[in-house]
């Protein structure tokens, strides 16, 4: 009895500790909208079972839960996400952009138009960056609300001069853009809701893990309906939840230069941080 009391005391103040320490990351983590979330849940959900079976194990090995079986490797492997939406829209669409009194970027773009938004074809923008081109078609039929925008602020030339913060090596493979700020914390003074896969999905989008695919481009968020300005690059697949609007592919050149930033790694060597070689957008080209 001893023994298992002292069992149950250590693993329960293993996870008082734990979860002190998931509210701390959580905070530090807001800012960011692209994490490594997927492998830090399945981490996470490692350490609670093994912290489970330190506080209720008492020599009987057999004796083992649904709940444990859960953190084993059975769990369904992510499928691809589908680069088009299973119902096409209309053809113009009606958008919401809502102002936002948060950290806003030097110079104010304005609020995107809102009536009559092309839901049809596709948008090219060019990104001109120290580290060489990358070329982006964006895809107005999966999500015509994110294109209109992103087409609003690289006309306005809010990317211009700006760098790409985070770069993403480990868990997933992402180049993170889009907040003149440089720290990940800007915006454009204004946020609009999530689009493909999210709203589709509806309330299982937090739940249904996907595969953001080389060559896609997603909005960066800091939670449901928080787009801004800030969008990643995935330049390998990239295991995600589907709370992140898909709306374009980047093109060979660009994957190219991507492949070559991310072959560099990051300024402190970690799987995430800032990359070694600065990565500035000089100006961002519209061609509709």
């Amino acid at each position: 009895m001893d023994k298992q009391h002292s069992n149950k005391q250590r693993g329960a103040e293993a996870l008082d500790e734990l979860e002190k320490s998931l509210k701390s990351r959580e905070r530090k983590e807001k800012s960011r909208p692209v994490g490594v979330a997927a492998v830090a849940a399945l981490a996470i959900v490692v350490l609670v079972g093994g912290i489970w079976l330190l506080a209720t194990r008492d020599g009987d090995d057999a004796d083992l839960t649904a709940e444990e079986e859960t953190t084993t490797s059975e769990s369904p492997e992510a499928e691809a996400l589908a680069l088009e939406r299973s119902e096409q829209l209309p053809e113009t669409v009606t958008c919401t952009y809502n102002e936002h009194d948060g950290e806003t970027a030097t110079g104010d773009a304005g609020l995107p138009k809102t009536d009559n938004v092309s839901a049809r074809g596709n948008v090219t923008v060019t990104l001109e960056t120290s580290q060489g081109d990358i070329g982006m078609e964006l895809d107005r039929e999966v999500a015509p609300c994110t294109v209109n925008a992103i087409e609003h602020l690289a006309s306005a030339g809010y990317y211009d001069d700006t760098v790409c913060h985070r770069l993403t090596t480990e868990g997933i493979h992402v180049l993170q853009c889009g907040d003149p700020t440089g720290q990940g914390s800007g915006g454009p003074g204004f946020q609009f809701a999530n689009e493909y896969p999210t709203d589709e999905l509806g309330d299982e989008a937090a739940s249904t893990q996907v595969i953001y695919p080389r060559g896609s481009i997603a909005m960066a968020n800091a939670g449901a309906d928080t787009n801004g300005s800030q969008f990643f690059l995935n330049y390998e697949d990239s295991p995600l939840q589907a709370n992140y609007t898909y709306f374009g592919q980047i093109d060979d050149k660009g994957l190219k230069t991507l492949d070559s930033v991310a072959e560099a790694g990051t300024e402190s060597g970690a799987g995430d941080g800032a990359p070694a070689e600065e990565v500035r957008i000089k100006k961002a080209t519209v061609k509709s």
